[in-house]
């Protein structure tokens, strides 16, 4: 299950809407009480799994394209078969917890037989392996519950392996319970750091465990198969993959960042749909009948239309339910947050309406830098993707989503500020429409080739900008890191190319490859969506300069720390990652030269960032992090890990009376490890530390901004070094800036 997300959160988009329930409707229309919670000690057996109609379908008409059309094209036979094999079980049971090698060898047989099973439609063996999954996970569960009755020895010194990712597979059942039961004294153990009693330990964990089964239990046909054929896509490349009819509705949301629905996040907490957070202005903001933490035990359809209870249902069904189209009603049963379990029950209608995704859109703000009697105004614009409205832009709405068209705006309203500078902020953005990574350049330089793409048959053609002048032709910065990656890349090597803004930061992913999304039952002309859709690789991206960001990714000009998980993530940690290689530079020619700077800027960065305490703060939390990454093992003779803990625990109390001593205000919530997992805490703790989070201090961003000041100073007076690093001195390939 190490694959699958256990805590998942949809946005569900805004608009005005009604507070009150329709007083015409019969009173029974709502449900009467919440459902009670299954206990805890109680393992049930899941229903055997088969497959939906039209996934067989689905299954062939995918193959053809990626057997075909896929960039790295290879047949689906016998070798591909084996591949296919492993990558779903690896999908299912990644931490090696629930297989045995003995459960492998049961289904040897189907090793080179999954090609044959995909070419004629027969999906009973990925189901069948699926459904010893859900059984295994029963027999884990129950293996754990029985475990916590008896407790443990604690003087015994034993060590643990929390990550099994690269573990062999175990032997036999014997062998994983005892993997298990360490598993579990671990989780004893925590808690007991924490401070819990015994009593409160077999309660959380049992808690904890139990939960875990429901959610598998809540995985159905559509789950299973688009696990079997991601195992299939994603033994092609890395980054191709398929999406069942629901993740499909996801994705296309997370692009055009909009959706129809009532404004608000939600959250899976036990059996119930919580309320996480109410967007302004919207429906659920304006009906003043909803808050955070409310739970949804119920939902109807229309004025008065009948409840269905929701109770127990997985979050994305229950999203489902309150998606719709936009202008019509959706009336929620809520449990207020404020009342106790048997509180009074609130109905509210609402008015569903499309309205963007606001937390996903670039947005901007500016730092002050001083030195001395110098100040220097840096905007800074921070672009988590690059989203764009592909259905809106084909109808030809003038207002449709892009990130290129945010940027700009804002570009437009820093200029007004007056700012010395611009960081555009991309860190951990991990791409998205190609267009909207050519015409984000397009910002930046006058026109050009902004990228190469070379297709399956090797035919290159060149993305270029056509429009001429710049959002912004003054100093630019570039900040990346690890989880940079695609269109980003190639936004950042295109600056680094022109030499048209310096690039700060860590390595960035390394992911060079284009892949273009099929809706299946568009091909095969279904009216209801059933096939889902193939996100496929079919082309490789290329700098201008005729190298490749695969694999190596992009290189800035300024290097800051790696992070913790630098080598663990990125292109350079799948097996299966297509190779670097080059092609011809692109006819292009450079519009300033930045590498004069470079050895300066460097040298000013690392004498100031020796004495800065922030960024000093941030190595030595990076460093503590590294050394705990480093224990692959852990104790668990309770003695040695208390002392352990007090260790921690004091470095901990340093590194917040520092924190605090700098003025960050996310130090007030940094705890000491609770032993508690995501959502065993409450919803208002788990909120308060991610409030915390986004205000703590951001050291890379500032020394950022700090270096861009250094450039601006640098070159303000020197008229010959202006020239050559920024573009609105010279001209731009034959043409001149009029900005």
């Amino acid at each position: 299950m190490s694959k699958r997300l256990l805590l998942i959160a949809f946005l569900l988009a805004t608009g005005p809407g009604l507070a009150l329930a329709d007083e015409s409707c019969p009173a029974s229309a709502a449900s009467s009480a919440i459902a009670t919670p299954v206990p805890t000690d109680v393992i049930t057996q899941a229903p055997l799994l088969k497959p939906a109609p039209g996934q067989a379908e689905a299954g062939v008409l995918a193959a053809r394209l990626m057997t075909r059309f896929h960039y790295n094209a290879v047949p689906l036979d016998d070798a591909m078969s084996a591949k296919i094999f492993k990558g779903y079980f690896d999908a299912l049971d990644g931490q090696k917890l629930f297989f045995t090698q003995a459960d492998l060898d049961h289904f040897a047989a189907a090793r080179t037989k999954l090609d044959d099973a995909i070419w004629n439609g027969d999906l009973s063996v990925p189901y069948a392996i699926f459904n010893l999954y859900e059984r295994r996970a029963g027999e884990r569960t129950q293996y754990a519950l029985d475990l916590l009755k008896k407790g443990f020895d604690f003087n015994v010194e034993e060590s643990y392996q929390p990550d099994r990712d690269k573990a062999s597979w175990t032997k036999d059942t014997a062998a994983l319970n005892d993997i298990w039961r360490k598993r579990v004294k671990n989780d004893w153990i925590r808690l007991k750091l924490a401070g819990q009693k015994d009593d409160d330990i077999r309660k959380t964990l049992g808690k904890r465990y139990a939960s875990f089964l429901d959610r598998v239990h809540q995985l159905d046909s559509q789950d299973v198969f688009q696990t079997f054929m991601n195992a299939y896509a994603m033994a092609i490349d890395p980054h191709s993959n398929y999406f069942g009819p629901r993740a499909s509705a996801n994705f296309d949301i997370a692009m055009k960042l909009s959706l129809d629905g009532i404004g608000a996040v939600l959250e899976q907490r036990d059996d119930y749909t919580l309320i996480r957070e109410i967007v302004p202005g919207g429906p659920a903001s304006g009906s003043d009948k909803l808050a955070v933490g409310d739970k949804i035990v119920a939902v109807a359809q229309g004025a008065c239309g009948a409840f269905t209870d929701v109770v127990g249902w997985r979050v994305d069904d229950v999203v489902d339910k309150i998606r719709g189209p936009k202008g019509t009603v959706v009336r929620l049963e809520v449990l207020p947050a404020d009342a106790g379990q048997d509180g009074k029950h609130v109905v509210v209608s609402l008015v569903r309406k499309t309205v963007t995704i606001a937390e996903q859109a670039a947005k901007k703000s500016i730092i002050t830098v001083k030195d001395g009697d110098t100040t220097h105004r840096i905007g800074v614009i921070t672009l988590p993707t690059f989203y764009e409205d592909f259905d809106a832009r084909r109808r030809g709405d003038p207002d449709y989503k892009s990130a290129t068209r945010d940027v700009a705006k804002l570009l437009g309203e820093l200029k007004q500020a007056k700012v010395d500078g611009v960081v555009m902020d991309v860190r951990d953005n991990g791409g998205g429409s190609l267009a909207e990574a050519t015409e984000l350049t397009g910002l930046f330089i006058n026109t050009g080739p902004v990228v190469q793409v070379r297709d399956a048959q090797g035919r290159v053609e060149v993305e270029k900008d056509t429009d001429s002048g710049m959002a912004w032709s003054g100093p630019l910065a570039v900040l990346v890191n690890r989880g940079s990656a695609s269109a980003t890349e190639i936004f950042a090597a295109a600056m680094q190319d022109y030499g048209r803004g310096l690039i700060i930061g860590e390595q960035t992913f390394g992911k060079g490859t284009v892949q273009n999304l099929t809706d299946l039952d568009q091909l095969a002309q279904n009216e209801k969506p059933t096939f889902g859709e193939l996100k496929m690789t079919i082309a490789e991206f290329f700098r201008i300069n005729g190298g490749s960001t695969q694999l190596r990714g992009v290189t800035p000009d300024i290097l800051f720390p790696h992070s913790v998980d630098f080598a663990d993530f990125g292109e350079s940690s799948y097996d299966n990652a297509l190779p670097w290689t080059h092609i011809q530079p692109a006819q292009y020619r450079p519009v300033a030269d930045l590498k004069p700077l470079v050895p300066q800027l460097t040298q000013m960065h690392g004498a100031r960032s020796a004495k800065d305490p922030s960024w000093q703060l941030m190595l030595s939390e990076m460093a503590a992090a590294q050394k705990l990454a480093d224990e692959k093992t852990i104790s668990l003779d309770y003695a040695r890990r208390d002392a352990e803990r007090k260790q921690l625990d004091a470095q901990d109390a340093q590194f917040k009376a520092r924190r605090e001593a700098l003025g960050d205000r996310s130090a007030i919530n940094i705890h000491p490890d609770d032993g508690l997992q995501p959502g065993e805490r409450s919803l208002q703790s788990d909120l308060a530390s991610e409030k915390a989070a986004k205000n703590a201090l951001d050291p890379e961003l500032d020394e950022t901004a700090h270096i861009l000041a250094d450039e601006v100073d640098l070159i303000r007076g020197n008229t010959k070094l202006a020239a050559e690093v920024l573009p609105y001195h010279g001209v731009l390939n034959g043409v001149a800036d009029t900005n």
